[in-house]
């Protein structure tokens, strides 16, 4: 999929890209795989806003999506690669051999007509699911377990890849994209493949008006505001913050403190960190 430009008739489509959707085979989603996605704008079940500039946006159905691939030995062929409104990768339409239909992330180069399999018995090609210790040293690899049988919470957006490094007694050393080689249980599964919608990072907005069709909307600086506002907020004309450092609207500090545990039980099987 690659980007496509517009001619600069306005302000808005003078530096605008999007995708050209060439991998879309199809416009309407399967049903039985639609729940009701209900609009929250940010706001808890108290109704107060606890996530600012959350709102609005064009009204969009959920996906079911098979994140466990938990369907062994049961070939499916790959029916329609489709757009999902919820996440930036998009979707593939599976029909398994027993008749029953399901959505998986869609990785790059799976084509339409293509049979993909999960369990123990999978080859080693793009969209096939197996365990970790089952998948030879290097194999790019993405939609990966954390526990076994929770389903895929790891390198599952467009884009995302992660490579398997080596093994270590019932652990398997996997380097994510961030560069952070950490140790996973070789009894989860993970996908074979790099997911695909690659170019999704490279799209310039353009407009804010297509971001409030996404539902965001805009941020206003905390130095152009009043102190009442926030701690960058007053001053005669443009001032600096006034502080040491910057600050949330609450007072917190803000921009490159970390806010990770000192002692999470994860970091154990962290063997290296993310890139600087």
């Amino acid at each position: 999929m690659a980007l496509k430009n517009y001619k600069p008739m306005t302000n808005g489509t003078r530096h605008m890209t999007s995708l050209d959707y060439s991998e879309i085979t199809k416009t309407t989603p399967e049903k039985s795989l639609l729940v009701k996605l209900n609009k929250k704008s940010g706001r808890n079940n108290q109704g107060k806003i606890t996530v600012r500039h959350h709102g609005g946006g064009n009204k969009r159905k959920y996906r079911i999506i098979d994140f466990k691939r938990a369907k062994d030995g049961i070939p499916a062929k790959v029916a329609s690669i489709e757009y999902d409104p919820n996440r930036s990768a998009n979707i593939a339409l599976l029909h398994y051999a027993d008749g029953e239909k399901r959505y998986i992330i869609a990785p790059e180069g799976l084509q339409v007509g293509a049979v993909i399999e999960s369990g123990e018995n999978a080859d080693i090609k793009v969209g096939n699911a197996k365990t970790l210790n089952k998948i030879p040293v290097g194999t790019m690899i993405h939609n990966i377990e954390l526990s076994p049988g929770k389903g895929g919470q790891v390198a599952r957006a467009a884009g995302a890849e992660a490579q398997i490094l080596g093994r270590e007694e019932k652990y398997v050393l996997v380097r994510l994209s961030s560069g952070e080689v950490r140790k996973i249980l070789g009894t989860c599964r993970a996908t074979i493949g790099v997911v695909g919608n690659e170019y999704y990072e490279l799209v310039n907005i353009g407009k804010a008006g297509k971001n409030r069709h996404r539902g965001i909307k805009p941020t206003v600086r905390g130095s152009v505001m009043n102190p009442l506002d926030h701690p960058h907020g007053g001053g005669e004309g443009r001032q600096p913050i006034g502080r040491k450092s910057p600050m949330t609207p609450w007072g917190k500090p803000a921009l490159g403190l970390k806010t990770r545990k000192t002692h999470k039980s994860s970091d154990r099987l962290i063997v290296r960190g993310r890139k600087k």
